[in-house]
């Protein structure tokens, strides 16, 4: 039986894919652009927000309340590279550069979309 610190080890060494996500109202079409560190539970934790009448984005948060659940779906649209892990590494930067490049292609803002344009 492995000790408390292995396995402390073990999870260290677990790679959650790292990178862009997209929420789509299938009701009106409009998309919500997203980066994150865990694809795995980012689905899960923006429906809990959602639910909750919490999720940082209004415009979505109110399309939620308006069509419910059952009218939105989850993609992951693109991942970091991670054949080369580093566990101790921060890789906020890439997904961030991710992010913007979808953001700039898909253009998710005004009729098409929940996010807000960057100044």
């Amino acid at each position: 039986m492995k000790t408390r610190q292995e396995l402390k080890e073990d999870y260290k060494k677990l790679t959650h894919p790292k990178g862009v996500y997209k929420i789509t109202c299938t009701a009106n079409g409009k998309i919500f652009l997203g980066g994150s560190p865990n694809l795995d539970s980012k689905w899960s934790n923006a429906q809990f927000q959602l639910d909750a009448h919490s999720h940082p984005n209004s415009m979505l948060q109110a399309d939620w309340e308006e069509y419910g659940a059952d009218n939105f779906t989850f993609e992951v649209v693109d991942t970091l590279d991670l054949k080369d892990y580093d566990p101790k590494k921060n890789y906020t930067a890439e997904i961030n550069e991710l992010e913007a490049m979808y953001l700039e292609e898909l253009q998710p803002f005004g009729d098409k979309g929940y996010n807000k344009m960057k100044s």
